[in-house]
């Protein structure tokens, strides 16, 4: 059920195409994005230089088909388990904004997380909200020009840092890193790290707040997912208005005037350059910088904090308590934790070999014994990191027997193609065209046995 807080289109200055400029503040909520920014940047700077094995610890090799996270390694076979992923990923997003709205854009987006980098740059270099306002005004200059080129300067370098890391997860990182410096860098390699330097680029540094707004679709899906308990960002009207500005320690009850001093405060530090006073609006990404600049503002007024704050409607309208736990978060969290339970499973227990079977395009041959063969490629792939013996059969045909070598060894990460070639007498055939079955079993796994089918073609003896 849709909730039923007003969801209001932008009518700032953003819609008009002119630039945000977010103010400076400080509180609880902003070093909790910050905390989980790091970390976010850690693991995603950090994770890619570890090393596992003698190889790169997380690494998707699209030339050798190879997905490497750190001891386990994945192959087109098991690109099923991405799907698995996916769908955890999508149920924990659900989870999420049943929960607490778009906690997940305002905290660890990586479009949010990258575009207040971005603007972290632009305010050490251009100065706070004020003062790139007038930079913006002011005509072209030296001072001008040298503030802009550092903050361009800063932007390029985040871009190419995250543009090399992001390709280094599917090339090795160190031999990337040293082509470029060394100007060996393939076409290909040089090719993305080039596109994703611009769309970083572009994305934190000139569209911004326009991603979350015009391109993301989430924003506009997100108030479908909402209910009457749902934790959002609001502000309480009925405590605040009406608004005015007073002097600190004056009797503002008595003129009729709520707890907002209509400073705008609000407004300034929105990265997307709305209005939380005007209600839930889909161009809100959760960040909380609104929160903990009126908390800051009310601690000078000697106030009481939570003037805007996280609650739900219905405790804000109704006064009733906050309701976490309700049928519908419980079922996304039963959810959840099952498809991540199965996924576990299905990792744990995947074979770590597989193979296929492929008929030879002739149909049959009469050996020295009077007996009919039939010719097949065998295809073996070890996924584990160490050789395995493999032992091969086959049934379905009386007397079926194999003419090659039932025992073969595959090496570690090794894709074996081996051709074999089947028996039978005809007359223990019943048809032309009989189907069997080849077994593969792995030495170190008698009961993981592989099977696949095929068929058997020869003259019935008449």
């Amino acid at each position: 059920m849709s909730t039923s807080i007003p969801v209001r289109n932008l009518a700032t200055d953003a819609v008009a195409g002119s630039k945000i400029h977010p103010r400076k503040f400080r509180g609880f909520f902003r070093r909790i994005r910050i905390a989980g920014g790091a970390l976010l940047f850690i693991l995603f700077f950090g994770t890619v230089w570890l090393s596992w094995g003698g190889r790169q610890a997380v690494l998707w090799d699209l030339t050798e088909k190879q997905f490497h996270i750190f001891g386990s390694t994945f192959w087109p076979q098991d690109l099923v388990l991405l799907s698995a992923i996916l769908i955890i990923c999508a149920f924990g997003l659900f989870f999420l904004t049943v929960m607490a709205g778009r906690v997940w854009c305002g905290y660890t987006c990586p479009q949010s997380v990258w575009m207040w980098i971005f603007m972290w740059a632009e305010r050490v270099t251009e100065g706070d909200r004020n003062q790139r306002k007038k930079l913006d005004q002011a005509p072209l200059s030296v001072a001008k020009l040298c503030k802009r080129t550092i903050k361009h300067g800063l932007w390029i370098v985040l871009s190419l840092a995250t543009a090399v890391t992001f390709v280094g997860y599917f090339t090795p990182i160190r031999e990337l890193v040293t082509n470029i410096l060394t100007l060996e860098v393939s076409g290909a390699a040089a090719f993305w790290v080039f596109f994703f330097t611009a769309a970083t680029y572009l994305n934190a540094g000139w569209l911004r707040e326009k991603v979350c707004v015009h391109m993301c679709p989430y924003g506009r899906f997100q108030s479908s997912m909402l209910d009457k308990d749902s934790l959002v960002i609001s502000y309480d009207a009925a405590r605040g208005e009406s608004r005015g500005a007073r002097k600190p320690g004056s009797d503002y009850l008595s003129q009729g005037l709520g707890d907002c001093i209509d400073c705008h405060m609000c407004v300034q530090v929105c990265p997307t350059g709305i209005d939380i006073r005007d209600g839930l609006q889909m161009e809100c990404i959760g960040c909380a910088a609104c929160i903990d600049a009126c908390n800051s503002i009310m601690d000078k007024m000697g106030y009481a904090t939570g003037l805007i704050r996280y609650t739900s409607e219905r405790a804000l309208q109704e006064g009733g308590p906050l309701r976490i736990f309700r049928p519908r978060l419980v079922a996304y969290g039963v959810l959840l934790v099952s498809f991540i339970a199965i996924l576990v499973w299905a990792m744990v227990s995947r074979p770590m070999a597989s193979f296929d079977v492929t008929k030879d395009r002739g149909l049959f041959r009469y050996n020295d014994y009077g007996q009919i063969e039939n010719s097949y490629v065998l295809t073996v792939l070890n996924k584990s990191h160490h050789a395995q013996a493999f032992t091969l059969s086959v049934s379905g045909v009386a007397g079926l027997t194999l003419i090659d070598d039932t025992r073969f060894y595959v090496g570690p990460g090794e894709r074996l193609e081996q051709p074999v070639s089947v028996a039978a007498n005809p007359d223990e055939l019943q048809s032309s065209l009989v189907d069997i079955k080849f077994r593969l079993n792995a030495a170190e796994d008698p009961g993981g046995d592989l099977v696949q089918e095929s068929v058997f073609t020869g003259a019935r003896q008449q």
